[in-house]
């Protein structure tokens, strides 16, 4: 059990969750309609996750809260001074007696999120004892929404099956509008019935057979890496596909994005030079390091060259001095590196990078590799664990284990699956 209080300006919440052997989650959540401390609603957390155990007879518990304060007092290293605590932390004892075995952890804030969510939700949403609220469902989808626009259709037809109705038997679905037929209708001017096949006229009269998902899926996969399959990139296959007639809606934003998550494609690419960030200025790369600069001049008479200013810089730390002359001393001459910061800039092509993210690693020319030229450009897939401002990550494999060096941003790509 994991229990958590909230206390804040909106109200007072509190939230604990059972979890099962099985891993079976049960939340518990209430909003206090009376002024308390945050210490008083871990306390009524704490209080409501123990009865709710006690009424399904729980007889071995674990509970963890990220109150040190509240966990330490129930397990008796810490003394109850605070007289508003003394009746909670009794009651607490009490209830204790009603198991078998119960042991009481402390875990940081960041590991009760479940809980945490709760209580916060419960203090800052407000009703009154006459609303009914029903119980919050959560899903989980596994692909962005518009995946679920286009690729399959809820009555399981095809995506040309209106368009095929209204061809051969002159038919609109049943709840069409004026909108829906005067599209329907604008579409099926583009196709042409040869037989039973519906076929999409091309640019050039070639006729283009229309083909439904599954079938779709079936010729990306063996247009990219079926038996001739050269992997090539997604405008490529569409041009390719029409060439061989076949014709879908999506049909050149699906081949983009299946060339775009085909693993081979992606190890093998070509290795990214571009800097993924612009630079960072540093006031001092190390200890001491400082640079001191000064002009000297106008020198009369001037120099052969018609110079008449001296440019100088010493490094303080090394004394080392560095000089140059010039005709007129200008913010060229001085801001030479803000010109390269420029230059840089020019050139920089932005890579950010997010916790959870997957992505490929650079493999460097000393990595040896026994298929030569043949060998891959990138490894991988791996887990973004922490990104740094400056541009370092921390990697973890699929199954968790951790990357033993960090790694900078310019040595790793996103990879797509």
């Amino acid at each position: 059990m994991s229990f958590d209080g909230a206390s804040n300006a909106l109200g007072h919440g509190i939230g604990a969750v059972l979890v099962s052997p099985e891993g079976n989650h049960y939340p518990f959540t209430a909003r206090l309609n009376f002024f308390c401390t945050n210490n008083i609603a871990e306390y009524e957390a704490c209080i409501m996750g123990l009865r709710a155990a006690i009424e399904r007879n729980i007889q071995t518990l674990e509970v963890y809260g990220d109150s040190a304060l509240v966990i330490y007092q129930i397990r008796g290293d810490w003394e109850v001074r605070d007289s508003k605590l003394v009746k909670y932390s009794d009651l607490v004892a009490r209830l204790i007696k009603e198991f078998k075995e119960i042991i009481f952890n402390y875990f940081p804030r960041e590991e009760n999120q479940l809980v945490d969510t709760l209580a916060t939700l419960a203090s800052m949403f407000k009703v009154n004892r006459e609303t009914e609220i029903m119980p919050l469902q959560m899903s989980i989808y596994e692909v962005p929404a518009y995946c679920f626009s286009i690729e399959k259709e809820p009555d399981g037809q095809p995506w040309f099956h209106d368009v095929l109705e209204y061809i051969k038997n002159q038919r609109y679905p049943e709840q069409a509008n004026k909108n829906d037929k005067r599209t329907i209708r604008r579409m099926a001017a583009g196709f042409v019935l040869d037989g039973d096949i519906l076929c999409k006229k091309g640019k050039d009269q070639v006729l283009l057979r229309c083909v439904d998902t599954i079938e779709s899926r079936k010729i990306l996969e063996d247009i990219h890496e079926g038996i001739c399959g050269t992997h090539a990139n997604g405008f490529t296959m569409a041009r390719k596909i029409m060439r061989l007639g076949y014709y879908w809606l999506t049909m050149e934003s699906d081949c983009i994005s299946f060339a775009r998550k085909c693993h081979k494609c992606q190890i093998y690419g070509d290795k990214i030079h571009l800097a993924p960030s612009p630079l960072h200025v540093m006031t001092s790369p190390c200890p001491f390091s400082m640079w001191g600069m000064d002009v000297i001049g106008p020198i009369s008479p001037k120099a052969s060259n018609g110079h008449r200013f001296i440019f100088v810089v010493i490094d303080y730390f090394k004394k080392w001095i560095e000089a140059a002359s010039f005709a007129n001393v200008t913010k060229t001459a001085v801001y030479v590196p803000e010109e390269n910061d420029r230059a840089h800039e020019k050139k920089v092509r932005l890579r950010e990078f997010h916790e959870g993210e997957l992505v490929l690693r650079k493999i460097l020319p000393i990595q040896k590799d026994f298929r030569g030229k043949w060998a891959p450009n990138w490894e991988g897939p791996y887990v973004v664990k922490k990104a740094f401002s400056g541009g370092a990550l921390i990697l973890t494999e699929i199954d968790g284990k951790e990357l033993s060096n960090p790694v900078n941003s310019d040595a790793v790509k996103k990879y797509y699956a």
